[in-house]
């Protein structure tokens, strides 16, 4: 097991990407390593220069030699503390260009009619993520804090926690995370989710991302979240919004440097018009640049005032030049440029200035801080860290207006741009018009409280809030962890159990001593259970109590037999061996109720295809298993907000279990039932309670200090002492005890 025997912030940070944050090239035989280019990589480097870490990633080149690959790894672990994956041009196209960004980028960007499903591609996709997962392997220290980032890798948390079950796993997408209904369309949508929820912890830009995730979990893999948690076997997955910032000191440095007012200077003698417009994109489908070009040429029809006057600055970076698409959409750009330059151009003046490169950080700063309005109008994007660079550039300048689209993740924290309809091309042509004529004073202060907030929560304060909280799930993992009833535990109970005299074992049905199934006639007492109950209850020193919601016949018929004492209906009905029958465990009390609630549960199940009424003698239960998980939890929440306001003040209550919501007497619970037992005149000298619904922290809670407690089912918010995984792992357990 690791132990958190150093300070998080002492530990190693092992960051694992597609790219490493340098690029390899050949020329002439010799090795040239450069910074790479990309929005990830870019943010994530002033990190990695400051903080004792490793980076693991695509160098960007495939030495043909053992010899030059071992020269390389040296050269980049040495001198940039990265440790290189190399990919065959063969796993390049079918993982890179193949699934990465002819699958997942386009669905999870919402543009499913650009998707292809390859299964080969699929297959190296697989591949790939094995191949990251041996390099992690090979290079971990048990001590280590791994961070695996964006779309490339989502199977990797997976590989790797099969592998390395202790390890300390972090996770964040770049991208958006779509809607269920989209996301479903991908074929392998459940590995994808699994493979994800290897992780510890799992971060996104936003909370809709965040959302869209819990809701694909829940329906297409039935877990469901508690608190910003998910159920992951003997682990919880944390799954929290860490919107991503920025270096941004520093761009408001580089403004005052000389290199850059050298370059504002150089710009504006080149372009020499009154105000120029900025748009900063990478080449690609989701930025919306042919509807940058469609809005500016819009505003010049609307506005002729401003021709002469103004240029647009469309700086786009080239991207994935080899795939067919990309080649299609910089063809339509050029096509666009040239139309409103030939439309609106006079001598003197071109509309549109078209730079398709990428800049130098002094060039690129001066331009930021230069521009008067800045359109960034991506139709959908995971943050986009432009918006900040660009406000970070204006924060002394106080000149600009960011024109901002409502589907980019930045948009929930830059409330004061001014936002827009990334489609909606009449929109962003009035917001270019509004944005020119914003007063100073206004500008300054729209400016100054945005450039406030992204040097607050900056690239440093991101990456220190993932750790933190990556650090704290790994603590608390790790204390989990040892309440599982393993090892010296159990041990410890078989020694509890041998010794003691007197001897109670209070056991949950549903759940705990047998699985749960669509529907709970299908539940019956095998063979094994029955041989179980039997060899306990023949030792004389037991006394075995079933404490169930089920109704009395039902535990009566399959357990009567056994000589085993039952509680029914969650503590209504007792039967006691020295009582000889069923008793109520609250004289007097009544079913009357029944006839004027079944309608308001039949009136739910009928809106809730594939939910079901159970009637018991004195209770009413609602089951959703067998529902839309989603709308079943919907529904079930609705169900009890109705039930408790028709039942304020009676001497009824609503018990929402385990995909079941339940009408009962009040004072009737599983705690009060067990007291019958629990207060008895000779003390116990061994109790043991199991239990995997809400119902039984009734009975935890009720339990003297020294009993054993056992939740079936890994839910950290629970009164029970230590876990067990399943209703097999509790018959396990029953079968270990030692005779006496």
């Amino acid at each position: 097991m690791f132990a958190p025997n150093k300070n998080i912030q002492d530990k190693r940070i092992v960051i694992a990407s597609n790219r490493l944050p340098v690029s390899v090239t050949s020329k002439n035989g010799n090795l040239q390593i450069t910074p790479s280019v990309g929005g990830l990589t870019t943010a994530l480097s002033s990190f990695h220069s400051k903080k004792a870490s490793l980076w693991v990633g695509w160098p960007g080149i495939n030495p043909t030699s053992s010899q030059h690959k071992k020269e390389l790894e040296e050269t980049l672990q040495n001198n940039f503390n990265c440790l290189p994956v190399y990919l065959s041009d063969s796993d390049l196209r079918k993982y890179y260009y193949g699934f990465s960004n002819r699958t997942l980028w386009p669905l999870f960007h919402y543009f499913s009619s650009y998707c292809t499903f390859d299964a080969s591609e699929w297959e190296t996709y697989q591949k790939v993520n094995q191949l990251f997962c041996r390099k992690l392997v090979e290079t971990l220290h048990p001590d280590d804090m791994v961070w695996i980032h964006d779309y490339h890798l989502l199977l990797l948390p997976e590989m790797l926690r099969e592998i390395m079950p202790d390890a300390t796993i972090g996770f964040f997408l770049h991208i958006p995370f779509p809607s269920m209904e989209i996301f479903r369309y991908l074929p392998w949508r459940e590995e994808i989710l699994q493979g994800m929820l290897g992780a510890d912890l799992i971060g996104f830009h936003t909370y809709d991302y965040t959302r869209h995730f819990f809701s694909s979990a829940l329906r297409l893999l039935g877990k469901e979240q508690t608190y910003g948690k998910i159920n992951a076997g003997s682990r919880m997955v944390t799954v929290e919004t860490f919107p991503m910032g920025i270096d941004a000191e520093k761009f408001t440095r580089a403004v005052t440097s000389p290199a850059v007012k050298k370059e504002k200077i150089r710009i504006q003698e080149s372009v020499n018009t009154e105000k120029i417009i900025l748009s900063v994109d990478r080449l690609d489908f989701t930025k919306g640049i042919p509807e940058h070009l469609k809005a500016f040429e819009r505003f010049l029809e609307k506005y002729p005032e401003w021709q002469e006057r103004i240029t647009y600055v469309l700086l786009c970076v080239p991207s994935r030049t080899k795939v067919q698409e990309y080649q299609q959409l910089k063809s339509d750009i050029d096509e666009l440029v040239g139309k409103i330059n030939g439309r609106f151009n006079v001598p003197g003046w071109l509309p549109v200035l078209y730079m398709y490169r990428s800049l130098p950080f002094e060039e690129l700063s001066a331009f930021y801080s230069t521009a008067d309005l800045a359109l960034v109008t991506p139709l959908r994007d995971g943050m986009n860290l432009v918006a900040k660079e660009y406000l970070a550039c204006q924060d002394q300048v106080g000149k600009g207006v960011l024109v901002l689209s409502e589907t980019a993740g930045a948009a929930a924290e830059l409330s004061e741009a001014v936002i827009v309809n990334p489609r909606n091309i009449e929109m962003m042509a009035e917001a270019i018009a509004f944005g020119l004529s914003v007063p100073d004073d206004e500008k300054r202060e729209r400016i100054g409280l945005m450039a406030q907030r992204i040097k607050k929560y900056n690239i440093f304060r991101w990456t220190d809030d993932f750790i933190h909280h990556l650090g704290r799930n790994m603590e608390d993992r790790i204390q989990n962890q040892q309440r599982f009833l393993m090892g010296k535990y159990q041990n410890e109970i078989h020694e509890c159990y041998k010794l003691a005299g007197k001897r109670l074992l209070l056991l949950d049905f549903d759940g705990t001593l047998v699985t749960l199934k669509k529907r709970p006639e299908q539940v019956r007492p095998d063979s094994e259970l029955i041989k179980i109950l039997g060899k306990l209850k023949a030792d004389p020193k037991n006394t075995i109590v079933i404490i169930s919601g089920r109704d009395r016949n039902y535990l009566a018929d399959w357990l009567g037999d056994t000589g085993v004492e039952m509680v029914a209906e969650h503590g209504a009905w007792i039967y006691k061996s020295t009582h000889g029958d069923w008793y109520l465990s609250e004289p007097g009390t009544t079913n009357q109720w029944k006839e004027s609630l079944y309608p308001v549960l039949e009136q739910f199940s009928e809106r809730t295809p594939g939910s079901f009424i159970e009637e018991k003698t004195y209770a009413l239960a609602w089951h959703y298993r067998n529902t839309d998980p989603e709308i079943g939890d919907i529904r079930a929440n609705e169900l009890v907000d109705t039930l408790r306001t028709l039942l304020s003040g009676t001497h009824l209550q609503v018990l929402l279990g385990n995909k079941v919501v339940e009408i009962k007497p009040s004072g009737v619970d599983k705690g009060k039932a067990s007291l019958k037992w629990l207060e008895s005149s000779e003390p116990w000298d061994f109790i043991l309670a199991v239990g995997d619904d809400w119902t039984d922290e009734d009975i935890f809670a009720v339990l003297p200090e020294k009993a054993w407690s056992i939740k079936v089912g890994f839910i950290p918010f629970t009164k029970a002492d230590y876990f067990l995984k399943s209703s097999n792992d509790v018959r396990s357990l029953l079968k270990s005890l030692p005779s006496t």
